[in-house]
Order: C-alpha cells, then sequence, then structure tokens
C-alpha cells in the first residue's frame, strides 16, 4: 500500500455501521450518496471493507440536515460544492434557500387551505347516518368544496 493511501486509511477508522450510527444516515442511504456522488468513495481495507472518518461525518450531517429541511438532491449537490470552496460568495447558497423558502410558503398556504377544509366538513357533520354525513358528500362532490385548491 503506498505512503498516501496509508495516511488516508489511518486517519479513517468507522465502518459504515459506525459511520450510519453516528450520523444518524441509514447504511443504504450511505451507499446512495457514495454512488450519485455526494459523499466521496471512501478508502478501503485490505478486506475491501469502507473506512469513515470524521469529515465524512460531518459531510453526512450536512446532507442529512439538508434533508430533513427538504432540499433537493441537486440543490445539495450545489451547496456542497460552496461548502468545499468557502472563499467564494454565498449568492448561490442565499438563492437556493430562497427558493426553498417560497416552496414551504407555497405549502404552507395549501395546507392552511386543506386544513380549514376539512374544519367545514368535521363541524358540518351531522352525526346521523352517512346518508347525511356531510364529510361523505364534501368528498364525493368537490364542487361542495368551501377552497377550489386545497
Amino acid at each position: 500500500m503506498n505512503l498516501i493511501r496509508q495516511r488516508n486509511v489511518a486517519s479513517r477508522t468507522m465502518s459504515i455501521g459506525e459511520a450510519a450510527d453516528r450520523s444518524s444516515v441509514k447504511v443504504p442511504t450511505i451507499r446512495y450518496y457514495e454512488q450519485i456522488g455526494l459523499l466521496p468513495l471512501p478508502p478501503r481495507t485490505e478486506g475491501n471493507r469502507r473506512l469513515y472518518g470524521e469529515e465524512d461525518l460531518r459531510r453526512l450531517s450536512f446532507i442529512r440536515h439538508a434533508r430533513e429541511l427538504g432540499f433537493e438532491i441537486e440543490a445539495i449537490r450545489t451547496l456542497l460544492t460552496l461548502q468545499d470552496d468557502p472563499g467564494q460568495p454565498c449568492a448561490t447558497a442565499d438563492a437556493i434557500a430562497q427558493a426553498r423558502l417560497v416552496e414551504v410558503d407555497q405549502r404552507i398556504r395549501s395546507l392552511t387551505a386543506l386544513k380549514a377544509e376539512l374544519e367545514h366538513m368535521v363541524e358540518g357533520c351531522r352525526h346521523g347516518k352517512v346518508c347525511e354525513c356531510r364529510v361523505i358528500e364534501v368528498l364525493a362532490d368537490h364542487d361542495q368544496c368551501e377552497q377550489p385548491r386545497h
């Protein structure tokens, strides 16, 4: 094994299972991130086992957090590229976050309309028989909805 590979392997001491446990990212997901290039391919032992280090954990944490916030894979790829070169302007990162914020605002509006529609359906229920049920009536006939889109 050459000296550079030895050093690279020596600084990486975690198995994929330990990296998964410490990062809260499942093993198949780590493999997927490697496959699509979000996580660099790790060095391997003589027995062909992947080895991960602290930098890999930081990257997995970044990806996991970005996914929790709803960022798409391509946005995360761009954000990781920016993170890898911290001296550049952050306008692209700002634009990505702003676009995600717009999507969240749209989703909130849609969910608010949905909530209002469901509340209206439940309030209109007469608790009688199904043939008189407001919930069933509205679900059967979208024209009875208060909101045209939800």
